[in-house]
């Protein structure tokens, strides 16, 4: 099969396109002949050899997890029923940026009818995060929501989100055609943080509302701003660094605003039941009230992918597509 592999840490340009041996199913596991496979940001960052939490894998490596396609072989105990379902997985072997990928038969969900495998795959990890943060947030219809990196994959579903609970939802993104594309979504308002003094603009345009809730996607200088709009007794939500740059709200300062802080990815990783959120996500997915957004690239394109991902080129959850699925 053509696999993406990783055999020295460094630039985008380390992943190649090559050969690589097939992997077989053992014991409780399927093949899956790969049809779409998610991109994280985070694997950009190990791409690199950064110290970002989760272990580096031992090179040379195939990055990825996510995957949705056709179940094309089973292990020695598996069901032949499987044979030919079109399934979904968060957890897939050696790596989801590949032709085929091999999964523990635990971990599939069939994919619901009318979701197509792009869409799957973004709402398997992606959304089911999105609603583990959302869950940990508590958003009403009573709050002034601002979400940075609005135009990611976890900040689009977040803003529709917001938006079908009743909340007065504003988007902040980088960019002219990103803060579009928040529109678009239904945001009450969509701000540039790329433009100077974007805070104060939306202060302006708030006209005295204060914001309740930040859902910071971002950090860095921008979440710091955003941490700026919160009105007192207001909630400040980490659910990401796509700067790369933490921020952390000074503890006196917190207290002497009354802003209660809260770093959901830590309290997710700690305790989401994901099998039972990915089935949510899903659900939300195929019945209409999430509508996931995603960007493709070829799987021989897997380095220009990462590239822009870590230049914040992408809108949504970035997609590799096996390049024989694209000919015409």
């Amino acid at each position: 099969m053509h696999a993406v592999v990783l055999h020295e840490f460094g630039p985008a340009h380390n992943l190649r396109y090559e050969t690589f041996p097939d992997p077989v199913p053992g014991a409780g596991e399927v093949r899956i002949r790969v049809a779409a496979a998610g991109v994280h940001q985070i694997e950009t960052a190990m791409r690199q050899g950064l110290d970002i939490g989760p272990p580096l894998p031992e090179l040379p490596a195939v990055f990825g997890g996510e995957v949705a396609g056709v179940v094309e072989s089973v292990g020695p105990d598996i069901d032949n029923d499987w044979l030919g379902a079109e399934v979904v997985t968060a957890r897939s072997r050696p790596g989801g940026y590949a032709e085929l990928s091999v999964a523990n038969v635990s971990s599939l969900h069939r994919i619901p009818a009318g979701l197509g495998p792009e869409a799957a795959v973004t709402m398997v990890m992606t959304g089911t995060t999105t609603i583990g943060l959302l869950d940990i947030a508590e958003v009403t219809s009573d709050d002034v929501v601002l979400i940075t990196s609005a135009a990611g994959g976890i900040g689009r579903l977040a803003v529709q989100f917001a938006r079908q609970v009743g909340a007065t939802v504003i988007g902040a993104a980088g960019g002219p055609a990103k803060t579009a594309a928040v529109r678009a979504l239904g945001a009450d308002f969509a701000v540039d943080y790329n433009l100077p003094g974007w805070a104060g603009t939306l202060r302006a345009a708030l006209d005295g509302r204060g914001v309740t809730l930040v859902l910071d996607g971002v950090e860095g200088d921008n979440g710091r701003a955003a941490f700026g709009l919160l009105a007192e007794g207001g909630r400040y939500v980490t659910i990401g660094a796509a700067s790369r740059e933490e921020f952390r709200p000074d503890e006196t300062e917190l207290k002497e605003r009354g802003v209660t802080f809260i770093d959901a990815l830590a309290l997710l990783l700690a305790g989401q039941d994901r099998a039972v959120d990915e089935v949510r996500a899903l659900a939300a997915a195929a019945e209409g009230r999430l509508v996931p957004a995603f960007q493709t690239f070829p799987l021989s394109q897997a380095a220009q992918a990462h590239a822009a991902l870590e230049a914040r080129e992408t809108t949504g959850k970035v997609i590799l597509v096996p390049d024989d699925r694209l000919l015409p």
